[in-house]
């Protein structure tokens, strides 16, 4: 995966040895493996078999750190999994930013076209958390990105995607035109991509990267309708969740914001995130077979 952002801090192995041997001492001397991720804010490696080690690659991505921490100790019980926070390292050894050691969480992440038992239970009790938190960014009204979004369809459609641009714009006037969140702000984790959704014998058992999580509008969270699931699955999700006709729209216009903000940014940079965006404008059907 080459550069992803123009201001990226390197990060490789032996940097992320001598951090832990300098403030994490349980784990020094294991072996450091950086994982191959879809990430885009952070850089992830595993420390020996208990613990993994996220490095914010940008300035952007430091805050991140904290406000994970914070997140996490608010959550309370969920039927899965989430990271542990073991410890959180200082700027040391020319690397500038705050960086994290996490608990290892067994299992794969989740594919493109496959099904998740137990999704739609984890986004309820998510949803029926009564902890304060913080706003989430994903969880305001749509207007707040209607920009972006356009800018990015605009922008795509100057690439050799073979991208729909009117049928993409449609999805988004449609998700414009839903009534607004207008019950109590609910909790929701903001950024249920699958590489963030871990599966044990095809159910859902882990629930990575809670930077973005916080309350607002819960229908960024059914994302997974459009980046994981398939026409056949769709309903059933949908049924599960609850989802009223307008958050439903709202949640295909976060599944399609996300897709084409995504795309022309990453496309050459990052294959896992750029091959999911291309799979959810395909489920919106703003793919076309040929330009």
């Amino acid at each position: 995966m080459g550069r992803m952002h123009a201001d990226e801090h390197a990060v490789d192995t032996t940097l992320v040895r001598r951090l832990v041997r300098g403030q994490f001492p349980a784990g020094t001397g294991l072996p450091v493996t950086r994982l191959a991720s879809g990430g885009t804010v952070n850089a992830v490696f595993r420390l020996g078999d208990r613990w993994t080690v996220r490095l914010p690659l940008t300035e952007g991505g430091a805050a991140d750190i904290t406000k994970e921490r914070q997140v996490l100790g608010a959550l309370g019980e969920l039927p899965v999994a989430v990271p542990a926070v073991a410890a959180v390292g200082e700027p040391a050894e020319g690397y500038p930013w705050p960086w994290a050691v996490h608990g290892w969480l067994d299992g794969a992440p989740a594919l493109e076209g496959r099904s998740a038992a137990g999704l739609a239970e984890f986004i309820l009790a998510l949803r029926a958390n009564r902890a304060a938190g913080p706003p989430a960014r994903r969880g305001r009204p749509l207007s707040t990105v209607d920009s972006a979004a356009r800018e990015a369809i605009d922008e795509l459609s100057r690439t050799d995607e073979p991208f729909d641009p009117e049928a993409a714009l449609a999805v988004w006037a449609e998700a414009l035109d839903a009534p607004p969140w207008t019950a109590p702000p609910c909790w929701l984790h903001g950024d249920l991509m699958p590489s963030n959704l871990l599966l044990r014998d095809g159910r859902l058992s882990g629930v990575l990267d809670w930077a973005t999580a916080g309350v607002g509008d819960p229908a960024i969270d059914l994302i997974p309708a459009w980046n994981l699931l398939t026409a056949d699955t769709r309903g059933a999700f949908r049924e599960a969740v609850a989802a009223d006709d307008a958050t439903w729209a709202r949640g295909r216009g976060r599944a399609l914001a996300m897709a084409v903000i995504q795309l022309p940014y990453y496309r050459h940079t990052n294959p896992v995130i750029s091959a999911n965006a291309r799979y959810v404008l395909a489920e919106l059907g703003a793919l076309t077979s040929s330009r």
